[in-house]
């Protein structure tokens, strides 16, 4: 009996063998990597990735698919099937000697957001990481400031990694189709950030909590944090809105709140 999709995993098939190839396509072709996939699902892109790789590890919730997967895969040495939730997987717990994998494959929408936030917490076991994603969630990763997607995703994503839009895919290329336009995005994670923050910690506070209430000035969903003086001092108008800084701007909002005299 074919296996029939869950509304609950946010699953939805790949079956386009021709996205299919493009995704192979746009992974490092390196033939001894080590690549761990995401939501396997029926194993359409699996059976593909075993050619590219020395190792796959594959990350799957559906217990279901979990036993299609391991009857499928029995007797190939390169495949570890874990039984898991991708959003509370520890990811270093695959790298091996050190070495750093590629992360690939198509996240479910309704946790792809928790997810990317997760992952960025592993990045410094990632080499690189190869997602299909919901095309809005894309093109938030990617906006610029001003932009009406740019939000706390694009900045805390562009912080982590560099990001390159790859190509679009329609709907009719899964089973059953999502009512959404869906897209590849390949995010690499930063030897080190583009911006220089001593704590990560804080610049993810002032992030958080400047978009926190977008609709607000910097003076109101900053002041638990800073005064509308050292906001000003950051070289940034405290009657300005979030979505109108820069990463540099997040960075010297930072830095202030860091000073031994602030607050």
């Amino acid at each position: 009996m074919p296996h029939k999709a869950r509304k609950r995993f946010g699953q939805h098939f790949l079956h386009d063998a021709s996205v299919l190839s493009k995704i192979v396509a746009a992974l490092p072709q390196k033939p001894n990597q080590h690549l761990v996939e995401i939501g396997p699902g029926q194993g359409a892109l699996t059976s593909l990735l075993l050619d590219h790789c020395r190792h796959l590890d594959v990350i799957e919730i559906d217990r279901d698919l979990v036993k299609i997967l391991e009857e499928r895969y029995a007797h190939h040495e390169k495949i570890t099937i874990h039984s898991a939730d991708a959003l509370s997987f520890d990811y270093s717990s695959l790298a091996q000697r050190k070495e750093k994998f590629t992360l690939v494959g198509n996240l479910p929408y309704n946790i792809s957001t928790p997810l990317l936030f997760h992952l960025f917490e592993y990045k410094s076991v990632i080499d690189e990481m190869l997602f299909m994603l919901q095309k809005e969630v894309v093109d938030r990763l990617s906006a610029v400031p001003g932009n009406k997607r740019y939000g706390r995703l694009s900045v805390m994503a562009q912080y982590h990694c560099r990001i390159e839009k790859c190509f679009s895919v329609s709907p009719g290329s899964f089973n059953p189709p999502p009512k959404v336009t869906s897209a590849v995005v390949k995010l690499v994670p930063y030897a080190a950030p583009p911006v220089s923050v001593a704590d990560h910690a804080v610049f993810t506070q002032v992030v958080s909590a400047a978009f926190g209430q977008r609709r607000k000035t910097l003076r109101n969903a900053l002041k638990k944090l800073l005064s509308a003086e050292e906001i000003a001092s950051a070289g940034i108008d405290p009657k300005a809105r979030a979505e109108t800084l820069t990463l540099e701007d997040f960075a010297n909002l930072t830095r202030i709140l860091q000073r031994p005299d602030s607050g």
